[in-house]
């Protein structure tokens, strides 16, 4: 028999007599409560009345709680089979459209095109993640997993000037740059196949090929005006993840990281033990532009700053056999020596995986700006007929268990995004106890934005935009009188050279659009269309002749960001990537920021307790916190 006295539990384990003998299991209901001089027997009815009236609330409510349970089962079963049903339904109703449009369609149609723009565009409302690679395109897929493919190492670029493709920038011991293939090179012929107004695209699938086999490459120099043969062999290119790092005077190490493709993480470590070896005090590793990858290669690289045994990503989804916690594994590297990380808004994925674990565990400085905001993670699944498709799966979560997706990808009216506002973000904790945050990427701890190109600058480095080309023109003509230039990390543009390349720009008829002048003249349209306009001509008129679109003036005040494109292409030509890599960290103030912190242990140990506060500047995060924002995928 129980006892129940006052402060004492009524706990019935496994059956309650009830009254009239009556048996209901409760599977361990817990009682709780005062019920003086109450001895229980063998029934219920020896009991006060209210006990028994609590007792039997108590049933009630389990046997509700058991009706709700039965109709939710119910509910659901009917749910996956009114699913099941959908899918089967629309299934067959694309079969039977498509049977009719090849039955009875006026023209002939090409199933691979029409059902591939079907499949593109159903995948297309869901995320920009979930691709489709048709046989003939997965070794693309490949290629994005790797860094791998076959061909001649070489970047290639339209010129509009000539309507041809041309050589833009061969690859370091690339079967091109062996071959002697320069910038500018007009690309004539590949094999017997003609190459004349070809688009890259197409150029570049003549180019690659099975490693081993052989072709001839016809081209132009634009220096000399002569034709020239070479015979290539296609090799193995594997595009560098790492095209540069080094050791600067101060002792701190340096490594740019442009991708996590496969075996990343092993060129990394090479690369930071060979600088401890000579004496690294503090390490920057550069993630700007860094798109992602591999999450294995990304959790690899975060271990050699981090003890083995802590949980640095979470991958969760609707199918469970395929969530994964990856952890950390070995011993590390270093786990005292400083550390800043470089982010701009183009590092995503594995990248934030990287800089976002670093920061949840106050392991690393993050340094730049807010990062691009990827969340999701894809899986190569295998297709039929050798096709493959690349498969958002789930969302990763991070140390301190934040998700960092910045948008949510809604799939009704055709598909759209909502931008998720930093207002509707929670609050997480780093292992140290500072505020981070969900959504929206990952917050620098110290916001440094780069300085903005000009917009002649644009318009004369972006390709397709320059028509006279002269920007190219410029740097081929000065290779060609140029046969060595300093080093890479001392070379300088001279401003001598610069005068002569304003000559040539203003000479070449080379226009671009002012987005002050655009700006003013749709201002001026509004105003007359209100009706303000004579009340303000004046006013507009001082304001055009004072916009007024001047190419010598725009050169001469651009002339210090101009300078520094035209030296770091030409040094790419001389020194391929690497040389261009280290002679821009002369000019770049997020580096110089790094290295300061790095050399003020007293900061850099504030920063990754919390206690350091950035002062409010031009750097100001500029998120917006206003309502959720939409566009269409």
């Amino acid at each position: 028999m129980f006892y129940a006295n006052k402060g004492i539990s009524l706990q019935i384990e496994t059956f309650i007599y009830g009254h009239k003998g009556d048996m209901l299991r409760t599977g361990g209901e817990s009682l709780a409560g005062t019920y003086p001089g109450c001895i229980i027997h063998g029934s219920l009815d020896l009991c006060p009345p209210t006990v028994q009236q609590n007792l039997n609330m108590k049933i009630r409510i389990l046997q509700l709680i058991a009706l709700l349970m039965l109709s939710f089962t119910a509910s659901t079963a009917q749910e996956d089979k009114d699913h099941n049903f959908n899918v089967a339904k629309n299934m067959q109703v694309f079969n039977e459209i498509y049977s009719y449009l090849d039955l009875m369609y006026v023209d002939t149609l090409d199933a691979d095109e029409v059902v591939g723009t079907a499949i593109n565009s159903m995948l297309k409302s869901l995320d920009p993640y979930t691709v489709y690679y048709p046989e003939d395109k997965v070794k693309d897929l490949k290629t994005m997993l790797t860094g791998r493919y076959g061909g001649i190492g070489s970047i290639i670029r339209y010129n509009q000037k000539i309507g041809n493709t041309v050589i833009d920038e061969p690859m370091q011991g690339s079967p091109a740059a062996e071959a002697g293939l320069k910038k500018g090179d007009i690309i004539l012929c590949i094999d017997d196949s003609t190459m004349a107004g070809k688009y890259p695209a197409y150029v570049s699938s003549h180019l690659k090929g099975v490693p081993g086999t052989t072709f001839v490459l016809k081209i132009k120099r634009p220096s000399t005006g002569k034709e020239m043969q070479f015979r290539i062999t296609r090799r193995a290119i594997e595009t560098p993840t790492i095209p540069y790092y080094g050791l600067r005077n101060d002792s701190i190490g340096y490594l740019n990281l442009t991708s996590f493709t496969e075996d990343c993480a092993k060129d990394v470590r090479r690369a930071l033990v060979e600088m401890k070896h000579k004496g690294m005090k503090g390490f920057v590793l550069d993630l700007r532009g860094n798109g992602g990858g591999s999450v294995p290669e990304a959790v690899e690289i975060v271990n050699m700053f981090v003890p083995k045994g802590i949980t640095l990503v979470k991958t969760r989804g609707k199918l469970k056999r395929a969530n994964t916690d990856y952890v950390t594994t070995v011993d590390p590297l270093d786990s005292i020596m400083p550390v800043v990380v470089l982010v701009n808004g183009e590092s995503a994925s594995a990248s934030e995986i990287t800089s976002g674990s670093l920061q949840d565990l106050d392991r690393a400085v993050i340094l730049g700006t807010r990062t691009y905001g990827k969340g999701l993670v894809q899986l190569p699944v295998d297709l039929s007929y050798n096709g493959q498709m690349k498969l958002t799966t789930g969302k990763y979560y991070i140390s301190s268990g934040r998700c960092i997706q910045a948008i949510n990808y809604r799939h009704a009216r055709g598909g759209y995004t909502e931008h998720i506002p930093d207002s509707l973000t929670k609050v997480f904790y780093t292992a140290g106890g500072r505020e981070v945050r969900d959504g929206g990427g990952i917050k620098p701890d110290i916001e440094v934005r780069p300085d903005s190109l000009p917009n002649i600058a644009y318009y004369l480095t972006m390709s397709g935009l320059d028509s006279t080309e002269v920007l190219l023109d410029y740097e081929t003509d000065y290779m060609a009188a140029h046969p060595t230039i300093a080093p890479a990390a001392d070379f300088e543009l001279s401003d001598a050279d610069y005068e002569d390349f304003k000559q040539r720009v203003i000479k070449s008829g080379f226009t671009y659009d002012p987005e002050s002048e655009r700006a003013l003249k749709t201002l001026k349209k509004i105003v007359q269309f209100e009706g303000y306009y004579d009340d303000a001509k004046t006013e507009f008129e001082n304001l055009e002749k004072k916009l007024k679109h001047n190419i010598a003036r725009d050169l001469d005040m651009h002339k210090d960001v101009l300078k520094q494109i035209i030296t770091n292409d030409l040094v790419t030509a001389y020194y391929y990537q690497a040389g261009a890599v280290e002679n821009s960290l002369k000019y770049d103030k997020q580096m110089k920021e790094a290295c300061r912190i790095i050399n003020n242990p007293a900061e850099y140990r504030a920063i990754l307790d919390g206690t350091y506060k950035q002062p409010e500047s031009e750097n100001a995060d500029e998120i917006e916190e206003n309502d959720t924002e939409e566009d269409d995928l």
